[in-house]
């Protein structure tokens, strides 16, 4: 078994399967948390995402405090928070109090896209000019969590000098500028958004400049995976997947036969489907492990973020194993704990 050279950590959607409950899903996300912090993942964030029935994790802050309650020591986040959906001072009181709950333990991930329609946008009473005052934000938000603050009279209470890290999440080239400019961690949504990625690194890395959070760039890269027992099994399991998200993105939540998810799949429509989950590990655990090992040197990411996107739960939870053993993870928490 050959170790991957560089931490990974997981993205978890907090997904919603057929026939579950928003309750069940939390019940596994806890569980997978358990079993991750045994594993040696890194870190684990949730993201916000709104009025999709599949997803779990809209309320971002409330599920993050409830798997850190259930877990010990692995570090949990928000992969991301949309700020524009949300005062400042609203999420540094919110992430100021997870961290004062669990210190040393807690990452705020922000993007400035909406997580949703724009229907749902108008339901959020969101500006739909709220997204060009992002820069701004997410300054007035360091302000709250660091200090000083950079509105006269205002502090958060909890937040001040919790020194929450920030991490900017993007998917094109206005987040790789504005997390250099800012000296922040940039998180790449390369899982569903993979055209700009090793155009948004470079531009990162070029014009990163140091920060009090932050020397040197440090970039994290999300990948799809499905790791399994069998090429064959890792195969069915892609192919599920790929049913699941015509449903999602082309029938808007309409559930398709297999046979009608795979003409669409033959289809313009589907060729864009198919297009979000370039970046995907599929297979064995060996052929998971130089995938990733290949993605990891081709992007330069200091940190991969896996996304275990088999829609069968066992299969779900089995990949995030598999990836944890075959890539040295599992080996290196056994020596640390003996």
């Amino acid at each position: 078994m050959t170790a991957l050279p560089l931490p990974l950590s997981i993205l978890d959607l907090a997904h919603i399967g057929a026939g579950e409950t928003a309750g069940d899903s939390f019940r596994a996300s806890v569980e997978m948390a358990r079993n991750a912090e045994g594993w040696g993942y890194n870190r684990i964030w949730y993201a916000e995402h709104h009025n999709m029935p599949s997803i779990g994790s809209s309320a971002t802050s409330v599920l993050i405090a409830h798997i850190a309650a259930n877990t010990e020591r692995i570090r949990l986040g928000a992969g991301g928070i949309m700020l524009p959906n949300h005062a400042p001072l609203t999420i540094a009181e919110q992430f100021g109090t997870l961290a004062e709950l669990h210190p040393g333990r807690i990452d705020l991930g922000v993007g400035r896209a909406p997580g949703s329609d724009q229907q749902t946008m108008r339901a959020l009473r969101r500006d739909p000019s709220s997204a060009e005052s992002f820069p701004q934000d997410v300054l007035e938000l360091q302000g709250y969590l660091t200090g000083p603050s950079r509105v006269p009279g205002i502090e958060a209470t909890p937040g001040k000098g919790t020194d929450v890290p920030l991490y900017i999440l993007g998917s094109s080239l206005f987040g790789a500028r504005l997390a250099a400019a800012l000296g922040l961690p940039y998180a790449f949504a390369s899982h569903f958004a993979p055209n700009a990625l090793l155009d948004a690194v470079a531009i990162y890395r070029r014009e990163f400049r140091p920060s009090a959070q932050l020397d040197e760039p440090y970039v994290i890269a999300a990948v799809n995976v499905i790791a399994a027992d069998t090429q064959d099994e890792a195969d069915r399991l892609f192919l599920e997947t790929k049913r699941k998200r015509v449903g999602l993105f082309v029938g808007r939540g309409r559930t398709f036969t297999s046979e009608e998810a795979d003409m669409i799949l033959d289809s313009p429509a589907g060729q864009q489907v198919l297009a979000m989950v370039r970046y995907s590990a599929v297979g064995t655990p060996t052929v998971v492990r130089d995938y990733l090992d290949r993605f990891a040197g081709q992007t330069g990411a200091d940190e991969l973020m896996v996304v275990s996107s088999a829609t069968e739960r066992t299969a779900w939870m089995r990949s995030l194993e598999l990836v944890a053993d075959v890539t040295g993870l599992a080996a290196r928490t056994a020596v640390t704990a003996g």
